[in-house]
């Protein structure tokens, strides 16, 4: 058996997620589909991240074995033949048996996509959130960078999660202005909408209603129900994971 580490980019706006569900077409079950009849029988391709409904990748990680004697460049070919448009295999690599998408990456980035207007552009509404505000961005800035380091994000955690180790490290943690405000965040792991709580904690910094002194507090045994509003899926983009 080989093991091949796939970097997959897709437009998440029509999926139910990365992830294969009962019902609706995911990610992950249409790479399946697709692998199947190049295999001769069942696969199971493993992601380095379970992106949302509504979740975007440019650089989605995953991880399949299979027997197949296709080299990479031509099961590229007859995969992206197979899978829609809206998803696209960028590349394929061939790894140590061993490799695992999720249990060997070391670290993902993630970018939150902001577009600050007082008309929405229909080019850009399915990929960032519309806010009509102005933002403050300095506080913005301010704020995100309290998170870098190793801290309690329980505050950023969705309500109900079963997950009771709540402590990350950040290495990564700023605002960008330009055509369009951008959230980007790497870090060792990622609690569920963490990343979309934190870009909704931001916006209420932006509009003057959180400090970035508040934001900080939030780290200090904070609850779900003390931080910002849960921002939407449609601007989250998986940017790359990393396995140095």
């Amino acid at each position: 058996m080989r093991t091949l580490k796939l970097t997959v980019a897709y437009d998440g706006s029509r999926f139910v997620g990365w992830q294969r569900q009962a019902e609706g077409e995911s990610i992950q079950g249409l790479i399946e589909a697709a692998l199947t009849p190049i295999e001769g029988a069942p696969v199971a391709v493993h992601g380095a991240g379970r992106t949302d409904a509504g979740v975007h990748a440019l650089g989605q990680v995953a991880s399949v074995q299979i027997a197949s004697s296709l080299d990479t460049a031509t099961l590229t070919r007859a995969l992206n033949a197979q899978l829609p448009p809206d998803i696209r295999i960028l590349i394929i690599e061939q790894k140590e048996h061993g490799f695992h998408a999720r249990f060997s990456a070391r670290s993902k980035c993630y970018r939150y996509q902001f577009q600050v207007a007082a008309i929405a552009s229909p080019f850009e509404r399915a990929y960032a959130w519309h806010l009509q505000d102005r933002l403050d961005i300095e506080s913005m800035q301010a704020a995100a960078a309290v998170l870098i380091g190793r801290h309690d994000f329980a505050a950023f955690q969705s309500a109900g999660s079963p997950v009771t180790d709540t402590v990350r490290t950040v290495t990564r943690s700023e605002v960008r202005a330009g055509r369009l405000l951008a959230y980007e965040v790497c870090g060792s792991g990622f609690l569920r909408h963490m990343v979309r709580a934190i870009a909704g904690t931001l916006v209420e910094v932006g509009e003057g209603r959180r400090t970035p002194a508040g934001v900080a507090s939030l780290l200090q045994g904070g609850r779900r129900a003390d931080a910002g509003r849960t921002a939407p899926p449609h601007g989250l983009f998986l940017v790359g994971v990393d396995y140095d």
